[in-house]
């Protein structure tokens, strides 16, 4: 049977206008992100998931949270947090496709979705605009996302609508909210030792409170301590002092 070069071409360009087509259409609808750099965000996608989720199980359900402009939250929480959470963000623009790389990767080698890989830009792409459903449609939304936000927004306004929109237990939004509901405090007063309390939980904010005496929390506590002195972000004197601390709190507990 010989093969028409002609039909084969027609039908390839066909289906290149085909997926421009879809392209097209699907960046279109991508939320306009460029309202942010001046408006901040109400309710995020996050916030009307749980409301959703209290409804289906017919419980109350109220939001904490406290706007915080950048300037007024401590530089050691913002360095704690980009070093833990997302070490290149200041250098990447949106995705860190190493960790990108390493994610499917080894997502593949299980078999299921273990390893995000997501930066600080992603995770506000799917906390405003997204849900935590893990899908690969969700993953590319996101991508796009997290490109429009790095387009349109600055990497300070992007740490400040991430820090006051995650969550930090049922119904605690934004580190102002969860300084004030487990510190008694705000965020702008907080010690060393709270600040990395308060971001070991954000891998987990459901499961872990700044308050437990959990090994994983006091493993996460360990991790950005030691990240801030490899970092130059705190001295070896202080980091010394805390690791004291942590070890006589260890030996109280026993």
């Amino acid at each position: 049977m010989k093969i028409n070069k002609k039909i084969i071409f027609k039908f390839a360009i066909i289906i290149i206008i085909i997926i421009v087509v879809i392209v097209f259409v699907f960046l279109m609808q991508l939320p306009d992100v460029s309202k942010l750099k001046k408006s901040n965000p109400k309710l995020s996608a996050i916030m009307n998931q749980r409301i959703q989720e209290a409804k289906q199980k017919n419980k109350k359900y109220k939001i904490k949270q406290e706007w915080v402009k950048i300037n007024k939250i401590p530089k050691l929480l913002i360095n704690s947090v980009v070093l833990t959470e997302d070490s290149s963000f200041y250098s990447h623009n949106g995705i860190d496709y190493y960790e990108l790389k390493e994610s499917i990767k080894k997502n593949f080698q299980s078999g299921k979705k273990a390893r995000g890989g997501s930066t600080i830009t992603q995770q506000l792409a799917k906390n405003l605009f997204l849900s935590t459903k893990k899908s690969y449609l969700r993953k590319i939304n996101e991508f796009f996302i997290a490109k429009k936000l790095e387009k349109h927004l600055s990497k300070q306004r992007i740490l400040e609508i991430y820090l006051n929109i995650i969550e930090f237990g049922r119904g605690i939004f934004g580190v102002e909210a969860a300084s004030r509901h487990f510190f008694k405090k705000s965020v702008s007063r907080l010690s060393l030792r709270e600040i990395l309390r308060l971001v070991a939980v954000i891998p987990k904010p459901l499961r872990l409170s700044p308050l437990s005496n959990s090994g994983y929390l006091k493993w996460r506590v360990n991790l950005i301590l030691k990240r801030l002195k490899n970092f130059k972000k705190i001295s070896i004197e202080t980091y010394n002092k805390m690791t004291h601390i942590n070890l006589k709190e260890k030996l109280q507990k026993k």
